[in-house]
Order: C-alpha cells, then sequence, then structure tokens
C-alpha cells in the first residue's frame, strides 16, 4: 500500500524537550482528545480511536564496514481510517 506523509519534521531536541513532547502526547491520548502537530506552517490533526497498533522498534544503522553506527528508538500508533476500536496482540510491554 503506498504511503502518503501528511506531516513530518525532524531536528536535534534536548532529552528534556523530547519528553515534554511525549508526556503531551500521553496526557492528549489518555484524555481522548486529538492531536495536532504543528511545525511552521505546516500542520496536522488527528484523533486516534480507543484502541490502536503501538509498535515499538530499536534499531542500529550501520554502514558497511563501520564499526559504529546510528541507534534510535521508534514509536509509532497505527490505526485504519474510521476505526472505532479493534483487538490486536495484547502481550504486555514495560519501558523501563
Amino acid at each position: 500500500m503506498p504511503e502518503e506523509v501528511l506531516f513530518k519534521t525532524e531536528a536535534m531536541r534536548t532529552r528534556a524537550d523530547v519528553a515534554e513532547y511525549l508526556r503531551t502526547v500521553a496526557d492528549k491520548l489518555d484524555g481522548g482528545g486529538s492531536l495536532t502537530l504543528t511545525a511552521g506552517s505546516d500542520s496536522v490533526t488527528m484523533d486516534p480511536p480507543e484502541r490502536v497498533e503501538f509498535e515499538v522498534k530499536a534499531e542500529r544503522e550501520t554502514s558497511k564496514g563501520a564499526s559504529e553506527g546510528e541507534l534510535s528508538i521508534e514509536f509509532e500508533l497505527e490505526w485504519d481510517e474510521g476505526q472505532s476500536g479493534g483487538t490486536g496482540d495484547t502481550s504486555d510491554l514495560a519501558i523501563e
């Protein structure tokens, strides 16, 4: 299925800044509200349903022959448009 990017921003941030963004997302999800992402003149509002697919991925990207690479942690929420709920893998996830 082709992917259409609705919003994207990428910038260096402090750990404290990232934590504040994540807290805002968590508060919006917990309160059942929509999320509006804004950067400059770009903006998108999304309204996640009560149940979403939640993916957490840790990666190491290395160049051929390089001994060190780039590390990343990705958090993704995914749902079908018009989805109001749903089931999925309910295995426990712990983040410490």
